[in-house]
This record gives structure tokens, C-alpha cells and sequence, in this order.
């Protein structure tokens, strides 16, 4: 996953990270489940120490939560932590949006564009994988090509959060961001629509809103072997 927001400069570390947080994303490891350092280190025939700078990045972006004398977990957010970090979502995505409006080239264009494709292709082939990480993508490039440093590190910590949000409060398994929701997005933005932008955007971050159940239990753990070794 790209966006993490300290991105790890080893290889193990970093795939560490990402088969945690696509395991979270796709409910195989549900937050509480128990993050032990000599299980993962066995998993990943990793040292113990770059687990632990695998930890310590999912830790800085609020995936993981390390506490003293008991080790890491998957953070688990409560209900007034889901409701916060889609509304900061909304006010820092929509600012994102208008600032594009006022500056998008041709070349902004075609690059949504082409990363929407990605996400038909991603949907008609059925690779949940690569479904969830254009998903999240497409809202690291909206800040991006926007060149809000400031709101893109703020983003991408969110959207990590919501990520684990989801995963814990959504009645699906894997429910993503659509690719026909971006499209409407980005043709408000390629005609310089700002109210269409801000509009297309809050129903956006709306809808994936709605589909949380802040009162539903979480599923079941699967065992962290399971959830985090990849497909044979």
C-alpha cells in the first residue's frame, strides 16, 4: 500500500505492513486480534526487529496499537472515533476537490481517468486485492495532483483509519469505494464544476458512511497464520 505515511524503506517491513492492513481491510484479522512478534516474525521469516519497525509504522498511522507489557493489537476505534474521522474525511477531501478544480490540466485528467480504468478492470476481473488499493489510491491521487502536501498527510493518515473503521462497523466483507462514484467525481472536476466536485464528493464519503453499523458486533478472529499468509 503507497500511502502509508512513513513508508518503509525495507522490503520485509514493508510487505509486513501491507498483508496487515489488507488483512484488516478484507475482516480476516478484526481490531483486538492479537499482533504477537514472534508469530509474525515465523510468518514472514522476518527478524524480530523488523517486525517491530513493521509495528511501529502501522502504530504511527493508527492500524496497530503497541501497549506496554502486553505488545500490539489492531487498534480498535469506538464509535465516536468512526463518526470523527469521516467528518475531518469530508472537510479535507472537499477542500481537495475545489483546490483541483481551479488547477486541473489535461494531464490531471487523463491520470484519473486511467486509474479509474484500473478500477473497472480491477472490479470485472474480481481481484479484491487490487479493488481495495485502487480504492484507496484514488483518493491519495486526488490529493496528489492537488498539491496540498499538508491535507495529503492528513488524508492519508484517514484513510488508514477509515480503513480499519470499515472493517470493523461494515455489515460486507469488502465494500469499496465504486468506480462510478469516482467517475462522477472527476468529470465535476474536469468541467471545473466546484459545487458538482463538493457535491459528487460528500455523497461519496456519505455512502460509505451509511454502510457502517455502529451497533453490529465484530466477526469472528481468523488465526493470524491464516489471515496473513497469502492465497495458495
Amino acid at each position: 500500500m503507497p500511502w502509508f505515511s512513513t513508508t518503509p524503506n525495507h522490503d520485509v517491513v514493508r510487505q509486513i505492513c501491507e498483508r496487515i492492513w489488507l488483512a484488516v481491510v478484507q475482516r480476516s484479522l478484526r481490531p483486538g486480534a492479537r499482533l504477537k512478534e514472534e508469530d509474525l516474525a515465523e510468518i514472514f521469516g522476518a527478524t524480530r526487529a523488523r517486525v517491530r519497525q513493521a509495528l511501529t509504522v502501522l502504530e504511527q498511522d493508527g492500524l496497530v496499537s503497541l501497549i506496554p507489557n502486553r505488545g500490539a493489537c489492531i487498534a480498535e476505534p469506538g464509535v465516536e472515533d468512526a463518526q470523527d474521522a469521516f467528518s475531518a474525511r469530508l472537510c479535507i477531501e472537499e477542500r481537495l476537490v475545489l483546490r483541483l478544480c481551479r488547477q486541473a490540466g489535461p494531464d490531471d485528467i487523463a491520470a484519473l481517468r486511467d486509474h479509474i480504468a484500473r478500477e473497472r478492470a480491477a472490479h470485472q476481473d474480481g481481484d479484491s486485492e487490487a479493488i481495495i488499493r485502487l480504492s484507496g489510491e484514488f483518493h491519495m491521487l486526488i490529493a496528489r495532483l492537488a498539491d496540498a502536501e499538508l491535507l495529503s498527510k492528513i488524508l492519508r493518515m484517514l484513510t488508514i483509519r477509515t480503513s480499519l473503521i470499515t472493517a470493523m462497523y461494515q455489515t460486507q466483507a469488502t465494500q469499496t469505494c465504486g468506480p462510478d462514484e469516482h467517475e462522477r467525481i472527476v468529470a465535476a472536476i474536469e468541467a471545473g464544476d466546484e459545487a458538482a466536485a463538493a457535491e459528487a464528493m460528500r455523497h461519496h464519503l456519505s455512502h460509505l458512511e451509511s454502510a457502517l453499523r455502529l451497533d453490529e458486533a465484530r466477526p469472528p478472529v481468523t488465526a493470524l497464520r491464516e489471515a496473513l499468509l497469502p492465497p495458495r
